[in-house]
């Protein structure tokens, strides 16, 4: 099982998203963790990686267990922790090789294309404090099947 970490960077009521190139869909900024990495060490080098910012005090907001299914056959399974961080140093990259990074209100958040399971994970993480934990079913086009949500 692939373990994944992310982070949601907010800063003057905006949200630092990635727009991917392939959908055109926003995703929270992060990546996959390395062998014998710590979840909150991963989410730092990741996050910098891809944005050229260094978050300061990021706090662990949700775990997630994530499978895509090709009909009945499991395709993809992974993990995911994704962090919550308001301090950062540094000066954002004009490149992400990644997508476009951009800082995106709070209001749009729930109108701008991404997965499914993302809106549920924004909504949680912009009104409450406690730590979520759930699992999200998708097909392989990333239609969401089926979720489960646990605080």
């Amino acid at each position: 099982m692939q373990r994944v970490t992310n982070c949601i960077l907010i800063n003057n009521n905006h949200i630092l998203l990635l727009k991917k190139p392939r959908r055109g869909w926003y995703a929270i900024p992060g990546g996959k963790m390395e062998q014998g990495e710590s979840i909150k060490g991963s989410v730092i080098r990741e996050f910098w990686e891809e944005t050229d910012l260094r978050l300061k005090n990021p706090e662990l907001a949700s775990v997630f267990t994530f499978t895509v299914y090709n009909d009945i056959a499991l395709v993809q399974e992974w993990m995911m922790f994704t962090f919550v961080c308001r301090e950062f140093s540094g000066e954002l990259t004009d490149y992400c090789n990644e997508g476009e990074l951009e800082w995106i209100p709070f209001e749009e958040i729930g109108n701008i294309p991404m997965a499914e399971g993302d809106r549920k994970i924004f909504h949680h993480v912009l009104s409450s404090d406690e730590l979520l934990y759930g699992s999200f079913v998708y097909t392989e086009n990333y239609d969401l099947i089926e979720y489960h949500l646990d605080q």
